[in-house]
């Protein structure tokens, strides 16, 4: 990705890449980034006699994107460690921001699209991820697996998870399943499900995701994903600290 090759770029490890795709997975999409969108990391590194070794924990990351600063804090509180923005929210979210790495959007949610293999007009209530035959395809949260086959109107191979009482999600046009999958499986956000293909009514390669609430299609891009626990009201003295800590240290980077 570009983030990976900017870090190359500047003799950073490129691992830091990895790092901040899960710090922001919830919040960013890293197949979506826009020209001059901007990072800025505190992170320990370790070293053996003066030889790096590695990467450490992230301290603290902004992330400026779309010329808004996302800010992440590293925050340990009952034993757990997670990342939070300026307000104490959790970056994490109920669902991730896209279910795969994709090299592009190749068709947007609509309710007239012109079908590009039966050539009439009919409602597009997905999302097209253009990218290799063979991806990996993420689930982008928790559920069970409630229907798991081919579908002959046009989906091909395709997984359906109903995440909660409200939230259903959809994964088409799927080259093959993960092993072991099968209906009634319980899921966790990040796990793999499948892998990108063709199959069904498909000119090339992509996913064809879609996100339903109540029964009705929404569109995946504008889901607004409710966060996850925020800092503890006991927890926040320590939490502000933190914050007044790193806060002008990274405001202070160029």
């Amino acid at each position: 990705s570009s983030l990976w090759n900017s870090l190359v770029d500047a003799d950073a490890d490129p691992n830091l890449a990895n790092e901040l795709s899960e710090i922001y997975a919830w919040t960013i999409d890293f197949f979506g980034l826009q020209e001059g969108d901007s990072y800025k990391a505190i992170y320990d590194t370790y070293f053996v006699d003066d030889v790096y070794t590695g990467l450490g924990k992230v301290k603290v990351a902004s992330f400026n994107h779309g010329n808004k600063d996302l800010y992440a804090f590293y925050f340990e509180q009952n034993g757990k460690g997670d990342y939070f923005d300026l307000e104490g929210n959790s970056l994490q979210r109920t669902f991730l921001k896209a279910p795969l790495r994709y090299s592009r959007i190749s068709s947007g949610f609509s309710n007239s699209r012109l079908h590009p293999v039966l050539k009439i007009r009919r409602p597009h209530h997905g999302v097209d991820y253009a990218a290799p035959t063979g991806t990996p395809v993420y689930t982008v949260g928790d559920g069970i697996v409630m229907q798991k086959g081919y579908q002959k109107s046009g989906g091909g191979n395709y997984i359906k998870i109903k995440h909660n009482g409200t939230y259903t999600t959809v994964y088409m046009h799927l080259n093959g399943f993960a092993k072991g999958i099968k209906v009634g499986q319980h899921v966790k956000q990040g796990d793999l499900i499948g892998y990108v293909g063709s199959t069904g009514l498909a000119t090339g390669p992509h996913l064809d995701f879609r996100f339903y609430r109540n029964g009705s299609a929404i569109n995946p891009l504008k889901v607004e994903s409710p966060p996850s626990k925020p800092v503890d009201e006991a927890s926040r003295p320590a939490f502000d600290s933190i914050v007044s800590q790193y806060l002008p240290l990274i405001q202070a980077i160029n």
